[in-house]
């Protein structure tokens, strides 16, 4: 069980503590605000009281299993979260994520050694707008630079055509890693090429966000 630690309970921050809850983690929360804390004890594994500005507080909060930091401070003001990043290196946290006001408050975020940068609305805004403007893309995340795992609904063209035939590594250098029905709740992972394409089913390809988009627009 991967153990992680949000520091800030905002939308964000709380959100994301239940959502790491439901996908297996454990999580500590950690806020200055009581009421902010008191709305979510029952929902993560530890929630503490506390500035997370406060070297001594992370040092005896997080233990050497933790495996990720999220700060989600700065919406108002960029020094908690900084302050925050400075502690967790310190800590020893051996990856550290942190949202960010705009590239100067990401750019002293990675000075210090946050590894990885959020933009909360801008994530957001782009994931909409690829829902908009593919919409046979169904859902996607994210990998290295710039390769993604993304749900797409099978063009026409492929219809009656098997793996093999479609040859979409070929085509489009991607890699087709499961496929089920519209209507079914699960995928079937790693299909044969013989497995043939059906009006109506789902297929979750691997490969670079260009090349999905110009797959998903075949018809």
């Amino acid at each position: 069980m991967r153990q992680v630690c949000v520091l800030g309970l905002g939308q964000f921050g709380s959100h994301l503590c239940r959502t790491l809850v439901k996908m297996g983690c454990s999580v500590l929360a950690i806020d200055a605000n009581e009421q902010r804390i008191n709305d979510i004890r029952d929902d993560v594994h530890r929630a503490l009281i506390g500035d997370a500005r406060n070297f001594l507080l992370l040092k005896n909060a997080i233990s050497d299993a933790v495996d990720e930091a999220v700060i989600a401070l700065g919406k108002t003001n960029i020094e908690p979260s900084i302050l925050c990043a400075v502690n967790l290196k310190k800590v020893g946290v051996r990856h550290i994520a942190s949202t960010a006001r705009n590239q100067d408050h990401a750019q002293i975020l990675r000075a210090v050694g946050v590894d990885e940068i959020i933009f909360p609305e801008q994530d957001t805004a782009e994931r909409v707008a690829r829902r908009i403007a593919t919409p046979e893309v169904r859902d996607m995340f994210s990998l290295a630079d710039d390769y993604r795992v993304m749900e797409i609904v099978a063009p026409k063209r492929l219809h009656g055509h098997t793996l093999a035939e479609s040859d979409l590594r070929k085509d489009f250098d991607l890699l087709v890693i499961a496929v089920r029905d519209e209507n079914a709740p699960r995928f079937k992972f790693l299909p044969g090429a013989d497995t043939r394409i059906h009006p109506n089913q789902v297929l979750m390809v691997m490969g670079r966000e260009l090349d999905i988009a110009r797959f998903a627009g075949l018809d």
